[in-house]
């Protein structure tokens, strides 16, 4: 076979120039195109590598971004939980108040709470009971009429524009020191209120739902009165309810002692209050029945 008889694929390879070997990447030198030359596109850079997911919740959570809304959140959030410990703190005072009561304090504590209970069911039955004979009387007239009688014998004890009589204590503050307060004696009679008195008489003067105290010296106004020791209080109520009501750890008789004040509180049978207030017409108060 002759050198014209050789293979094509053969006597193609030989017209193909030789392979140049690439050049090793260096410094290129600071080359400008001439005017009306073709520039060699630059070179894209790399891509930067993926973030993994803890990375890119670390750049979310990091600088924080807080909006306004965020800001009115937490301080609400704090507001609520500062309540709630000053809630908590202070039911921890009263909790270790009661850890150290003796055990018959505790008892009559809770026995004054159960009277207080019933107190307000009696009443509730009782107001049932008006309703249900308004409802059933043959003579409607008759029965509201003398419902309004004794409600106004009611009121008339309440207002202090009757005199009363009934079952309750007496109590006597002897303040030799000068130290017993307007304050303390109002404390007095808050407590004898809630403990279910119905009509509180102090050295002749008769205390109603206005009634205020001032100290005045030595000594005390109740209601524009100057009244001197000995305090002297009539009480009408129910007895078991009223002197436990003083006596309660932490009460009214241990606050008068810590005074240096002797008090003494006695039940009976039978208590007459009969210092008397005026009638007094309301200057703008009037009533809203038709």
């Amino acid at each position: 076979m002759t050198d014209r008889q050789e293979q094509p694929e053969n006597r193609l390879r030989k017209e193909l120039p030789e392979e140049v070997p690439a050049a090793a990447p260096g410094p290129q030198p600071d080359h400008r195109p001439a005017a009306g030359e073709r520039t060699a596109p630059a070179a894209v850079p790399a891509p930067s590598p993926a973030l993994t997911g803890r990375q890119r919740l670390g750049q979310g959570l990091w600088p924080p971004r807080i909006t306004r809304a965020q800001l009115i959140v937490a301080l609400l959030l704090f507001g609520l939980g500062f309540g709630l410990a000053v809630q908590v703190a202070s039911n921890s005072d009263s909790d270790s108040a009661l850890r150290g009561a003796r055990q018959e304090d505790l008892v009559r504590i809770l026995d004054e709470l159960d009277d207080r209970t019933q107190r307000l069911e009696d009443e509730k039955q009782g107001l049932e009971k008006q309703r249900d004979e308004l409802a059933n009387s043959s003579d409607q007239a008759e029965e509201a009429r003398k419902q309004t009688v004794e409600k106004e014998r009611q009121l008339g004890i309440l207002a202090g524009t009757v005199a009363a009589q009934g079952p309750g204590i007496t109590m006597t503050i002897d303040d030799t020191k000068g130290t017993v307060e307007a304050d303390m004696l109002l404390d007095a009679i808050q407590e004898l209120r809630a403990a279910g008195a119905e009509a509180i008489q102090v050295n002749g003067v008769r205390v109603v739902a206005n009634t205020y105290l001032t100290d005045s010296g030595k000594s005390v106004d109740v209601d524009g009165n100057k009244i001197d020791a000995p305090y002297r209080f009539k009480v009408i109520g129910k007895p078991q309810d009223l002197e436990p009501a003083l006596n309660i750890p932490g009460g009214v008789v241990q606050t008068l002692e810590k005074e240096q004040a002797t008090v003494t509180v006695e039940r009976s049978g039978k208590i007459v209050v009969d210092a008397l207030r005026a009638a007094k017409q309301p200057d703008y108060a009037r009533s809203s029945s038709r």
